[in-house]
């Protein structure tokens, strides 16, 4: 779905080679996931944002609301939107009175979805747009005020790496979002949920992308990601204070917070 996903290269020497990683429900040796990773969104760039809405029902658009109500853009304030690539959190971060955004996304099919959508919305001045690895970013330290993630962060190889690479890049003071599909508490809406995601989501991304396993990695990884309870404790870990969730639509996203005090 945005969030949508970063960086996740690494290098290919000896301990790399020994260690692996999930790919949906697969494992998979860690020096393989960014390029099978690239490979999914590189493959339904140009359909991304469309099944966004049917996936979602329109939802996700209320799910990016909520994370720029909690961040409160005002003038002057710098963004770095990782897993960024369509623009969509970026546009309403600057459309609510933020000063300017950097995108930063893994995939390049998916940075030149966002050109294109930000000249026909006249933001194109107010945007940069870098092809970089959210396990280590391409910007000096203490260069941004917030940093927003949605839908994303599940796709990183190695999420402390990057959540350390997050708090390093930005100021004192600075704000961490991150918007994630989560855990679902509740036990007969987990069952429902779970038979729509592995049953209608590949088909509906067959139908509108002609691509059903890149839909179905996207399902397996979510399952695959911490609960809201342990994913807020690696953040607390990378070192942010003031580290707070709250679930949306019941659990099914949840959009975290901490800063760098």
């Amino acid at each position: 779905m945005s969030s949508d996903p970063t960086g996740d290269e690494t290098g290919n020497d000896a301990g790399d080679e020994a260690r692996t990683a999930s790919f949906g429900f697969e494992t998979i040796p860690e020096s393989e996931k960014a390029g099978r990773v690239h490979g999914v969104f590189s493959s339904v760039a140009s359909r991304y944002d469309l099944m966004n809405d049917l996936m979602s029902a329109g939802m996700h658009r209320l799910w990016k609301d909520a994370l720029i109500d909690w961040l409160a853009p005002h003038a002057g304030m710098r963004l770095l939107d990782l897993a960024g690539g369509t623009g969509d959190v970026a546009f309403r971060f600057l459309r609510r009175g933020g000063g300017s955004a950097v995108i930063c996304d893994m995939t390049e099919e998916m940075l030149a979805e966002g050109r294109r959508r930000a000249e026909a919305q006249h933001l194109a001045d107010r945007l940069d747009w870098v092809c970089g690895d959210a396990m280590a970013l391409p910007f000096a330290d203490a260069s941004f005020d917030a940093c927003t993630i949605s839908f994303g962060i599940r796709n990183v190889t190695r999420i402390e790496d990057a959540l350390s690479e997050i708090y390093r890049v930005l100021r004192l003071g600075g704000r961490f979002l991150c918007l994630e599909f989560s855990q679902v508490p509740v036990e007969g809406l987990r069952w429902l949920y779970d038979r729509y995601s592995f049953n209608v989501i590949p088909a509906m991304g067959r139908a509108v992308t002609g691509d059903a396993d890149s839909y179905r990695y996207l399902v397996e990884s979510i399952r695959r990601f911490p609960d809201q309870e342990t994913f807020a404790g690696m953040i607390r870990a990378a070192g942010f204070e003031r580290v707070a969730w709250r679930n949306l639509s019941m659990g099914v996203v949840a959009l975290h917070s901490g800063w760098k005090l």
